[in-house]
């Protein structure tokens, strides 16, 4: 992480975020005095060195806040006089988003699970599962010689005995227990009791109609901070409860030629720095899955034989009012 800062009728700073920087080098590419330096991103992402994966040099830096706006995963931020200039009318804006309508979410945890940057806070909250069946257990400790077969087979482990050793070496303390905020009253133990020690009786399906309709609730939560905008949530999700739109339109290709092939299975470079999950190895050669791509560029920079293309033909920037701002930004786009 960096910082640097001007003091002058106005105070600006521009801050630096490793964490969510994705080694793309756009800020880089955008910055028009050459200050901000793209890192080793390979070694960085292996974790073979620890550095940062961009650096600026503060001399040659004038806090124009190309980079801040450039990039559109919040790794930059410049601040004037403490407001960041991405909250100003007059500066150029990102029109992207991912979201999950809580209305129509289901909290079954698909998108936490598969989302690549651990973005997405997910949390449920079940029913008990006392208030789902209805039952009666008995067992006649009479009966009953502890021999353990309920519950060793008891599919919800509801049942425990427990074995204590008294003085005497011919005798010991038996107890058995059943944990009825487990058990499913399913039969188990009194089908599998060779001394009929057991009664059960499940009356969860006579008396279904008077059980309520388990509720699932819960929270599902996109971290803007960490999210990439890479969709794997919104396409893994089975009732289409997340929106996700990303900051590129394009298309990303190999381009091999004689000289320079794809390394697939020896190198993996692009896999190892891709932010999104979206590059598969397959048969010996490196494969980027678009519906996942958010077209960052990090591969590029990182593909020893330079062959991969990407291509960029729009992107969701907006209010560039600056002629000469707009000639910078259009360097991320290829015409």
């Amino acid at each position: 992480m960096f910082n640097v800062e001007r003091i002058g009728s106005e105070v600006r700073k521009l801050k630096y975020s490793d964490t969510k920087c994705l080694g793309c080098g756009i800020c880089a590419e955008v910055c028009p005095t050459t200050s901000l330096r793209l890192g080793p991103t390979v070694p960085i992402a292996r974790g073979l060195i620890e550095m940062d994966l961009l650096s600026v040099n503060a001399d040659s830096c004038v806090l124009c806040g190309l980079c801040s706006v450039a990039c559109p995963f919040d790794a930059l931020s410049l601040t004037i006089d403490g407001t960041p200039i991405k909250e100003m009318d007059n500066y150029p804006t990102w029109e992207v988003e991912s979201e999950v309508n809580e209305e129509d979410c289901l909290y079954c945890g698909r998108c936490s699970i598969a989302c690549p940057r651990d973005a997405i806070l997910f949390e449920r909250k079940l029913p008990e599962r006392a208030e789902l069946v209805r039952g009666e257990i008995n067992i006649d400790d009479e009966k009953c010689i502890y021999c353990g077969f309920c519950a060793d087979l008891c599919p919800p482990e509801a049942i425990k005995i427990n074995n204590v050793p008294s003085s005497s070496v011919d005798f010991v303390n038996n107890s058995i227990e059943v944990d009825t905020s487990l058990c499913v009253y399913c039969g188990v133990c009194k089908r599998v009791c060779p001394q009929d020690a057991i009664i059960e009786i499940c009356s969860t399906c006579m008396l279904q109609d008077q059980i309520e309709v388990p509720e699932i609730t819960g929270t599902t939560i996109i971290l803007e901070d960490e999210c990439v905008n890479c969709s794997w949530c919104s396409e893994i999700c089975p009732v289409d409860a997340v929106n996700v739109s990303k900051p590129f339109a394009g298309k990303l290709e190999l381009a091999e030629t004689e000289e320079a092939v794809c390394k697939g299975d020896s190198c993996h470079a692009c896999q190892d720095v891709c932010p999104c999950n979206a590059v598969d190895i397959v048969d010996g050669k490196a494969e980027t899955n678009l519906t996942f791509c958010n077209l960052c560029g990090a591969c590029i920079s990182a593909c020893p034989q330079h062959i991969r293309e990407l291509t960029r033909t729009s992107m969701k920037l907006t209010n560039i009012n600056s002629e000469s701002w707009n000639e910078c930004l259009n360097k991320i786009l290829d015409e």
